[in-house]
């Protein structure tokens, strides 16, 4: 059985009090797998740029991934991200895990003068992205004629020194079928896909990628889950909640689903607690259910 990963959420917030360069050190230091941040450089909110963020993260750590969830393809030339992919890849000795889709926000896009794609332009963009990036990553010199984007004799080098993983946030039919043709993961948020309709779309991935000739095993499922640790059980749509021991029991059956990943985001006041909290009273459970050995985290120190 795969070692079921778990990553948290850094928030790209650029406010005064937010920090999220100390954000991702601490979840290394509590014994997080991997930090994801997500992709909307439009808004009023003061926020950082995500790929210059992930970039300044990896350089203040040593060991967890980086995670984008999920780079708007509409923003950069695939031919483009797949230079910088490489890039932040080799400067953080093989830590980053390419999260890609197909655009959510067409007020960013026209906020920042780019065209509007309708759903299946979005859609068909990202396979196309995925193709491009893989080709430049893999091939000598690189040619690609799609409807949306295309390269002409393209050099990349240096050429990656292993394989980059690169995960899709999809939840349409053609979009799930896209995952399973191209894709190393698959990360839906809890919210969009809730563990009733979680088979149906899983399926569709797993007889994508096994008309493609792919094994399903091979491509990773990460949850993309909102909680928060209340001592009061209760029900709150899109949020995981309760106290440790019933939040463990709800991640285990989510492992019962095909997840081998979870990344999370606090919900809710004290995310620094939650945080904590969630990796050192409901992990180690949930770790000891699905992987038979408890990880200890009694010798973390948390930086201040």
């Amino acid at each position: 059985m795969k070692r079921v990963l778990f990553g948290v959420n850094v928030s790209t917030s650029a406010a005064p009090d937010a920090d999220p360069i100390a954000d991702a050190v601490r979840a290394e230091a509590l014994g997080y797998d991997f930090i994801s941040a997500n992709d909307h450089p439009s808004g009023s909110r003061p926020s950082f740029e995500l790929w210059t963020m992930l970039a300044w993260i990896a350089a203040k750590t040593s060991r967890i991934k980086v995670a984008s969830r999920v780079l708007g393809v509409p923003y950069r030339p695939p031919a483009m991200v797949a230079k910088m992919a490489e890039s932040l890849d080799r400067f953080s000795d093989g830590r980053l895990i390419l999260g890609v889709g197909g655009g959510y926000s067409d007020e960013e896009f026209r906020a920042f003068g780019l065209n509007v794609p309708t759903p299946k332009e979005k859609v068909d963009g990202l396979e196309e992205a995925v193709q491009i990036i893989r080709g430049l990553w893999h091939r000598p010199s690189f040619t690609f004629e799609g409807k949306h984007h295309h390269t002409e004799e393209a050099l990349l080098e240096p050429k990656p020194n292993h394989h980059i993983p690169i995960w899709l946030g999809t939840f349409g039919k053609r979009s799930l079928a896209v995952t399973g043709r191209v894709a190393d993961g698959w990360i839906p948020t809890y919210s969009m896909a809730t563990p009733d309709v979680v088979p149906a779309m899983r399926d569709r991935i797993f007889e994508s990628a096994r008309s493609a000739g792919r094994d399903p095993e091979d491509i990773t499922l990460a949850y993309n889950l909102d909680f928060r640790i209340q001592e009061a059980p209760s029900s709150e749509p899109g949020v995981v909640t309760g106290p440790p021991e019933r939040m463990a029991e709800q991640l285990i059956s989510f492992r019962a689903l095909g997840f081998n990943a979870m990344n999370f985001s606090p919900a809710g006041s004290e995310p620094e607690r939650q945080i904590e909290r969630l990796a050192q009273e409901v992990l180690p459970i949930v770790r000891s259910q699905i992987q038979g050995s408890v990880q200890v985290d009694a010798d973390i120190v948390v930086p201040t």
